[in-house]
C-alpha cells in the first residue's frame, strides 16, 4: 500500500471518528440533560450525520456522459496548430442532493505528458450538466483522452466522493507545414540540361495504373475512376506510373547533440513535412531517411499510402540519435543510387555536414542542405556563398514561413 493511500485512509478515519464523536456527544447530552433543547440538538445532529454518511451513495460512482469534439474526424490526423472545442455532457443517477460536481478531463501526449482541464458545475433538477472548453493549439504527436474524473462532496466539505467515466479516444496531429509554390533548383534539375535524358520521360505516363488520387480540375474524362467515385461519393482520378523519374530523398538529421532547443528540431521536422507535401502535390518520387534510436527508411516512390507513411513517421519522431550524419549515410549507402537528389535537413554548418555532402557527391548524387535554426536566417548570404563555392545547394531558414521564398522565390 502506498504512503499517500495510507495517509488518505487515516484522514478518512479521523473524519469518521469526528462524526461518531459528535453523534455520541449529542446523544449523551440528550440522556443526561434532557429537555427540548437536547432533543432538538440530537435530531439535528443525527440528520446531519446521516446526510454526510449517505453521500457515498450519491450516484457519483455511476456517472455517465459523452464527449463531443468539434473538428475531429475519426481516423483522420489533425493539422498542427488546430484548437479543439470540446463539450462534455454528464448525468449523475440517483436522487440524493448534490451541491456541485467537479470534473477533470485529461489529454495525454505520448512524449510530452498530460494536460488536464478542470471545471465545476451545479447539476440541474434532472442531475445533468454541461461543460465546454477549448484545448491549446495542438503540436505534432499522438494524443489520447483518458477517463473523465468526477468528484463531489457534502455542503460541509467533510467527505469527497469520486467517480470515473471511461471514454478513451485517440487521435494524431501531423507536423506543421507550409505551402511551397515552386522549388526552382529542383525544377531546373527536372528540366535542365543535366537531366534532359530523363526529363522528357518524367512527364510522360505509362498505361499502368499506380493508384487513385483526388480529382484535379481539368483532368480528362478518361482519367476519372468511376468505381472509386461511386464508392466514395467524391470525384477520383486514376494515377498512372511514369516511365522515369528523378528520385529525391530527404535526410532528417536527428543527432541529439546538434539541437540546442526543441524549437529547432520542430522546425527541421516541419521543413521535412513541407517538402514531402510539395512532392505529393507535384507527383514526384520522394523518400525519407530518419535515423535516431531506430532507423526508418522510406525509398522514393509515388502514392498516397507511401506519403502518409512518411508523415505518420514524422508525427512522433524525436532528436534522439547518437550517430553522426556521415555515419548514418555510410551505413545506408546501399539505399542510395547515382543521380539521386539528396536533401539534408540539419542545424549543423560545420565540418561534419560538409563531409556528409562530400560523401553524397562522391556517390555521384546531387547534394543539398537546408540549414535550420534561429541563427540560420542571419547567416543565409554567407552560408549560400560558402555552399556554392563547394558545388552544393544551400538554404538557410530561421522560421518555416521563410522556406517557400528561399526555395523558389515565390509567395502565395
Amino acid at each position: 500500500m502506498s504512503l499517500s493511500h495510507q495517509r488518505e485512509e487515516r484522514r478518512f478515519s479521523r473524519r469518521y471518528g469526528l462524526i461518531i464523536t459528535l453523534f455520541l456527544a449529542s446523544l449523551l447530552f440528550l440522556l443526561f440533560q434532557g429537555g427540548k433543547l437536547a432533543f432538538m440538538t440530537f435530531i439535528i445532529v443525527t440528520i446531519l450525520c446521516i446526510y454526510i454518511l449517505i453521500g457515498k451513495w450519491s450516484g457519483i460512482g455511476q456517472a455517465s456522459g459523452s464527449r463531443n469534439i468539434n473538428g475531429l474526424i475519426a481516423q483522420e490526423p489533425l493539422a498542427a496548430g488546430t484548437t479543439l472545442s470540446i463539450q462534455l455532457n454528464l448525468h449523475i443517477p440517483g436522487v440524493w442532493p448534490i451541491p456541485y460536481i467537479h470534473v477533470k478531463d485529461t489529454l495525454l501526449h505520448r512524449n510530452k505528458g498530460a494536460t488536464s482541464f478542470e471545471a465545476t458545475f451545479i447539476p440541474d433538477w434532472k442531475r445533468n450538466g454541461e461543460i465546454n472548453y477549448q484545448t491549446h493549439p495542438m503540436t505534432r504527436g499522438h494524443y489520447q483522452f483518458k477517463s473523465i474524473d468526477c468528484s463531489t462532496g457534502d455542503v460541509f466539505g467533510v467527505f469527497e466522493h469520486v467517480g470515473k467515466i471511461e471514454m478513451p479516444l485517440s487521435f494524431s496531429v501531423w507536423p506543421e507545414t507550409v505551402t511551397i509554390v515552386d522549388w526552382s533548383k529542383l525544377s531546373h534539375m527536372l528540366k535542365g540540361t543535366h537531366h534532359q535524358a530523363i526529363t522528357t520521360k518524367s512527364h510522360r505516363e505509362t498505361t499502368q495504373i499506380n493508384g487513385i488520387r483526388e480529382y484535379n480540375y481539368g483532368d480528362r474524362l478518361s482519367r476519372i475512376h468511376w468505381n472509386a467515385t461511386a464508392r466514395t461519393g467524391t470525384w477520383k482520378s486514376k494515377e498512372f506510373e511514369r516511365e522515369a523519374e528523378l528520385n529525391t530523398i530527404i535526410v532528417l538529421d536527428r543527432e541529439r547533440a546538434k539541437y540546442k532547443n526543441e524549437e529547432t528540431f520542430e522546425l527541421a521536422v516541419s521543413t521535412a513535412a513541407s517538402l514531402l507535401e510539395y512532392g505529393r502535390r507535384n507527383r514526384l518520387s520522394f523518400g525519407l531517411l530518419s535515423v535516431g534510436t531506430t532507423t526508418d527508411f522510406f525509398e522514393p516512390k509515388l502514392g498516397l499510402i507511401h506519403h502518409n507513411a512518411m508523415h505518420n513517421h514524422l508525427i512522433d519522431v524525436e532528436a534522439d540519435g547518437p550517430y553522426s550524419l556521415l555515419k548514418v549515410l555510410e551505413e545506408r549507402s546501399r539505399s542510395f543510387a547515382s543521380g539521386m537528389f539528396t536533401v539534408i535537413i540539419s542545424p549543423d554548418k560545420g565540418i561534419e555536414t560538409l563531409g556528409a555532402l562530400n560523401w553524397v557527391q562522391h556517390k555521384q548524387m546531387n547534394g543539398c542542405q537546408i540549414l535550420v535554426g534561429s541563427e540560420a536566417g542571419r547567416d543565409h548570404p554567407a552560408w549560400t556563398h560558402f555552399m556554392q563555392n563547394r558545388g552544393f545547394l544551400g538554404y538557410a531558414i530561421s522560421a518555416l514561413s521563410e522556406l517557400p521564398l528561399q526555395l523558389g522565390g515565390k509567395r502565395l
